[in-house]
């Protein structure tokens, strides 16, 4: 079995189960592990190792090394943060097929085709966004820097991983980040039976001062179309709301997703709000495709098209004030009382700050046979075992 027949194999891997996190509040987290790989089998890798790993198929994959290393980072700050959904168990099989079919440019002439003062507009070649994504928010950042705000709009690309760690980034120059990207064609639009909208995940971040930062990152759709395609695979229920039957009708109670399935906007039908998803999801296709010159929906002229902000928070307020009623915010958040049958209430970001901290000390658990395609992809490839 050749490397590439192996990972088709590896990333259909999916554990269903619940675990529970304890903060340093002594608070307790119910998380859904839905892509957690339980304890008893993990083998716990120190980042370092899976990042050099991860680095050597992407210089093989053509990419300069400098840029191997940052699609690396992106990849690692989803393992790290327990987003298995957007780490190198899940994404490092599209990845190598978008370099192999030709999709992704290891080696783009990316560049600003339209600019005024505070944004921007850029070609990218069909480079990895994982490269020119952070490239985007960096230029994004330095004209906040000097104008207060910064937007740059992307075409021509390719996936950009966690949207979290392009909007993460601000946080370090006391900044709010926004990061969104088109998604696919796969999603419904509200009371539709056509495939008209992407998954479209948005992200935005905040700084704090001594709570976790806030770092929202979802898709517009009911649920990220990976999970719907992995619980397929091992049949796995879907959850009511998830999808829809072919004719566009949802399915409102917990059965196997069935052959022809559509992925319903977030929200999942109209009564329960799925109009808001559905127009989020469009909002982000004006932002990122139709303002960039992209196209939008199954009108898109080429790739994926992305869209990037930053706020310097001191062109609007002081920045302790900020950092300080932004704190007392999420601990009044993080401190509320929760409703029956739950342990707490949090907010987005600090479950994931948590298991951040955990897998820096403990190191990141990956399913043996996650470990097993490194090896062999590396002896394949002559590159070096990582994991001797």
């Amino acid at each position: 079995m050749c490397y590439l027949q192996k990972i088709v194999v590896l990333f259909e891997i999916i554990f269903i189960g619940e675990g529970r996190l304890t903060n340093p509040y002594n608070q307790e987290f119910t998380v859904l592990e839905r892509f957690h790989v339980p304890e008893d089998i993990a083998v716990r890798v120190q980042q370092e190792d899976m990042r050099a790993a991860v680095e050597d198929i992407f210089v093989k994959m053509r990419m300069p090394a400098s840029d191997a290393a940052l699609a690396a980072d992106v990849l690692m700050y989803a393992d790290i943060r327990g987003v298995e959904s957007h780490g190198v168990s899940n994404m490092m099989k599209s990845y190598v097929a978008g370099f192999q079919e030709g999709r992704i440019n290891p080696t783009p002439d990316w560049k600003i085709v339209r600019e005024a003062l505070a944004v921007c507009t850029i070609d990218s070649d069909q480079g990895h966004g994982l490269v020119v994504g952070p490239a985007a928010m960096n230029m994004a950042i330095e004209r906040a820097e000097k104008y207060g705000i910064g937007s740059v709009s992307v075409n021509n690309g390719a996936h950009f991983g966690a949207a979290g760690y392009h909007a993460m980034m601000a946080l370090e120059h006391n900044m709010i980040g926004i990061a969104m990207t088109t998604g696919g064609v796969s999603v419904l639009p509200t009371n539709g039976s056509e495939r008209l909208v992407g998954l479209n995940p948005l992200a935005i971040a905040a700084p704090t001062r001594l709570e976790a930062p806030f770092i929202f990152d979802a898709s517009m759709s009911s649920v990220a179309g990976n999970k719907i395609t992995l619980a397929k695979r091992l049949g796995v229920d879907a959850l009511p709301g998830w999808v829809a039957d072919s004719d566009g009708s949802p399915i409102m109670d917990e059965r196997q997703v069935p052959e022809d399935f559509k992925i319903l906007p977030l929200g999942g039908t109209r009564e329960l709000g799925s109009h808001k998803g559905y127009s989020l999801a469009v909002m982000i296709e004006i932002l990122s495709a139709v303002l960039s010159g992209g196209g939008a929906g199954p009108n898109r002229k080429a790739g994926a098209s992305h869209h990037f902000l930053a706020y310097k928070i001191d062109a609007f307020v002081d920045v302790d004030m900020f950092k300080d009623d932004l704190d007392q915010y999420m601990k009044t958040l993080r401190e509320s009382a929760p409703a029956p049958g739950h342990d707490n209430v949090t907010y987005a970001g600090l479950p994931e700050h948590e298991e951040e901290k955990e897998r820096l000390e403990n190191g990141i658990p990956y399913h043996p046979e996650v470990i097993e395609w490194f090896t062999d992809i590396a002896a394949e490839l002559q590159l070096p075992n990582r994991f001797n």
